[in-house]
């Protein structure tokens, strides 16, 4: 597998490793790419073979479906019908960005794309490296994340690399994503719209274009195995670590007494915690992802933090997540379907410090 370092974004349309990678979509293969969000795992929409590698290489289910990258409005129009005005309008306002459009499917691309349903996912990332290997394949790219299926999603080329080695044929490292999450996945199909994942672009911002827009109810709560879902990340457990994490709800004293009485009978546990809550937990295998209300910075460094705790191979981890605010939305839904929604409400807690449930 290669991997190419292309952060020297003032070269890009001349840059042979772009060139290369095209070739390689065009031809048939993988290529691992940045965004504005995570890393993508990109293949030719347009082929159903390399579609398939794509799954094949993640051990994604089949009825996940992927994202269609695209150039503009084009690209969208290529691969859409039936688009309704709020979506020429949405793009003209958030494209390119971190916002992903459902609409009814022209046909155009593989059918694994869409996983059989007659709509599809269509975004254009806000990341000059993807821009420019968008143009110089002249293709609409599918591109889930670039990592084991389930797992975090990857910030970073030696996520990529670590989950992907020895499966794909390239990596375009282009550095540190800058959002950290995946998009906001929005359904125009729907009636009213509603958001089939929160990220980036919150419910205000998409409100003011869809005034009767809501979120999903999966969301916040699990989806049936047997649902079919219109995004990736609707459903199963996803963006986890391999250890198995708890969410303790509560206050920062509340949580750090319970974490140290589970401490005390099992010390090879793991914290997530904000930036503030650290000197909690001298002493324990602790990782803060960030200031608690600086939500930007929380969903930068979330999968990373992650990874992170995981290096160390605890039984459990426990992490601290912010709920019921918009802003934060895209990290409560992360960290709720990392956790399988497995949650611990300390207020129901008589003898916190005993660390009976």
């Amino acid at each position: 597998m290669e991997i190419w370092d292309v952060k020297d974004f003032s070269k890009l349309k001349a840059n042979k490793h772009i060139q290369k990678a095209a070739e390689i979509l065009r031809s048939g293969g993988l290529v691992a790419f940045p965004t504005e969000t995570v890393y993508g795992l990109g293949a030719n929409a347009m082929d159903s073979a390399a579609v398939h590698r794509i799954f094949k290489a993640k051990g994604r289910p089949q009825d996940n479906p992927l994202i269609a990258h695209v150039a503009d409005v084009s690209g969208l129009e290529l691969l859409c019908r039936d688009i309704p005005p709020a979506a020429y309008t949405l793009c003209e306002l958030y494209w390119p960005g971190p916002l992903t459009l459902v609409l009814r499917s022209s046909g155009k691309v593989a059918p694994e794309v869409s996983a059989g349903l007659d709509t599809i996912a269509v975004r254009s990332p806000n990341h000059p490296v993807a821009n420019a290997l968008i143009s110089a394949c002249d293709i609409p790219i599918a591109a889930p994340s670039a990592n084991i299926s389930g797992s975090p999603s990857p910030t970073e080329a030696r996520h990529v690399h670590a989950d992907l080695d020895g499966k794909i044929d390239a990596i375009l490292d282009g550095g540190s994503c800058k959002v950290g999450l995946e998009s906001t996945v929005l359904d125009l199909v729907s009636d009213p719209p509603r958001i089939l994942r929160p990220g980036g672009i919150t419910l205000e911002q998409i409100k003011k274009v869809c005034s009767d827009a809501v979120y999903d109810e999966a969301v916040f709560s699990e989806v049936s195995p047997n649902t079919m879902v219109r995004s990736p990340g609707m459903k199963y457990r996803h963006y986890a670590p391999q250890a198995d994490m708890i969410i303790l709800r509560g206050n920062s004293d509340d949580a750090a007494r319970f974490i140290r009485s589970r401490a005390a009978l099992n010390p090879n546990i793991a914290v997530l915690c904000y930036q503030e809550e650290l000197p909690l937990y001298k002493g324990l295998n602790a990782v803060s992802y960030g200031p608690e209300v600086q939500y930007d910075i929380l969903s930068q460094n979330l999968y990373s933090a992650l990874r992170a705790l995981d290096e160390a191979e605890p039984d459990i981890i426990f992490a601290r997540c912010p709920e019921g605010n918009d802003a934060a939305a895209a990290i409560e839904n992360r960290l709720k379907r990392a956790s399988a929604h497995h949650i611990i409400d300390l207020s129901d807690i008589s003898d916190i410090g005993g660390g009976n449930t």
